[in-house]
């Protein structure tokens, strides 16, 4: 890899440097990575992000089964990177860490939660990096650094060694710069055959996803929605999200939000409350207040959100072919710049609605259980993500598209 312009330092994307050498020699010969502290490294702690937690919890024992594999493959780990607290944000701002560089925009966040690893591959300091996707934490910062994000279908890439923040939507997922380290890479760890197509049969264009977002980010997509139908021809098709689910209350992107936000909130009580309630952490105030939401859900709706998480599941089974892709905006809005105030992770219809929008966007993959890669777009000097959606298990085809269109 070629000397990066960008130092460690400068990118403040690490809580920890280390030279961990391969245990094997393999597929990823030659390659460096960084992982997010959410994940384990034998030796040391696993911050996720918030001092309490790593000061009330010893050092990992082994490493994440993620690592090992990669070791295992040939490449070396070279450290562990910033994550949001707890990996509960999307913006790439850590009260107790800082906000890692997002070179590309520097006046503006690196988008979360797993900024520091987004952020030391677009500054060339690794090859790749993992992070983990719930709720769109590989994507968007994928997207605001300009560089790929996959988070791939759920429960094919390992979670053992990594902490759990919404365990049926939690994924672990790749950054690259180019698009063939991230399909050399996630094709190793999600141990799939090469796809032997790279044609898509449909490419659906889902309207309401665009509707969704700012004038800045329909104008920067307008000429890559182009192009594709330029190349695709008639088999790019244009949908709406009621053509997948059936329902037509006109209000569909807030639906399966909502059925994301009360299972995540729900799963993440179960998972982090008994210590939050035991240890008393301090929280930066963002994420004090998204923790407070979670405690103000009502659980007596999680069974009716479960029905509706997995009709909607079934839908999206039915409705996508093997070689069919959704294509829509990555996120709703460009980077927030750096001092500008949070959005409010609970505003609706007024105020920053930048929270409800991102996941309404993000919810469909996570609902899905489908991979989801973002790819680069950078018009007038600020990245945004263009995100392609393959059928659960199809990642491999969905990364080879991928390596053709970038």
């Amino acid at each position: 890899m070629n000397p990066s312009p960008i130092t460690v330092s400068q990118s403040k994307a690490f809580v920890a440097t280390f030279e961990l050498p391969p245990t094997g020699s393999g597929p990823l010969d030659g390659l460096c990575f960084a992982v997010k502290d959410l994940i384990d490294i034998a030796g040391w702690k696993t911050a996720c992000g918030n001092p309490a937690w790593r000061d009330t919890h010893p050092p990992a024992v082994a490493h994440a089964v993620c690592v090992e594999q990669l070791l295992q493959a040939g490449a070396r780990c070279v450290g562990k990177t910033v994550s949001d607290e707890m990996a509960f944000s999307l913006l790439g701002q850590n009260h107790f860490y800082g906000t890692p560089l997002n070179p590309h925009a520097p006046d503006r966040v690196p988008g979360g939660s797993s900024s520091g690893s987004a952020s030391a591959v677009a500054c060339g300091l690794v090859d790749f990096a993992l992070g983990t996707d719930t709720g769109g934490s590989v994507r968007v910062p994928a997207g605001n650094c300009g560089i790929l994000g996959l988070r791939p279908s759920h429960g094919f890439i390992s979670m053992a060694g990594v902490n759990p923040l919404a365990p049926s939507f939690d994924t672990v997922g790749i950054f690259a710069g180019n698009p063939d380290v991230l399909a050399r890479v996630s094709n190793f760890l999600l141990s799939t055959e090469l796809a032997v197509a790279n044609e898509p049969e449909t490419v659906y264009v889902v309207r309401d996803a665009f509707t969704l977002a700012d004038e800045e980010i329909r104008h920067a997509l307008m000429e890559p929605v182009r192009m594709l139908r330029e190349r695709f021809g008639d088999r790019l098709r244009d949908i709406s999200l009621s053509d997948i689910d059936g329902e037509t209350t006109g209000e569909n992107f807030e639906t399966w939000r909502d059925t994301y936000c009360v299972l995540q909130w729900a799963e993440i009580t179960s998972c982090l409350g008994a210590w939050i309630a035991d240890a008393k952490p301090e929280f930066g105030p963002a994420t004090a207040a998204s923790f407070e939401l979670t405690n103000r859900l009502d659980r007596g709706r999680i069974a009716g959100a479960v029905e509706r998480r997995e009709r909607y599941f079934r839908r999206l089974r039915s409705f996508f072919g093997p070689r069919d892709l959704l294509c829509m905006p990555t996120a709703p809005a460009l980077p927030l710049r750096l001092g500008d105030p949070l959005p409010d992770r609970s505003a609706k219809t007024s105020g920053n609605t930048y929270y409800p929008r991102a996941l309404s966007l993000t919810s469909v993959a996570g609902i899905g259980r489908l991979p989801q890669v973002s790819l680069p777009i950078s018009p007038d000097g600020v990245p945004v993500g263009l995100s392609l959606l393959a059928a659960h298990g199809q990642d491999a085809f969905l990364l080879e598209v991928a390596r053709i269109l970038v």
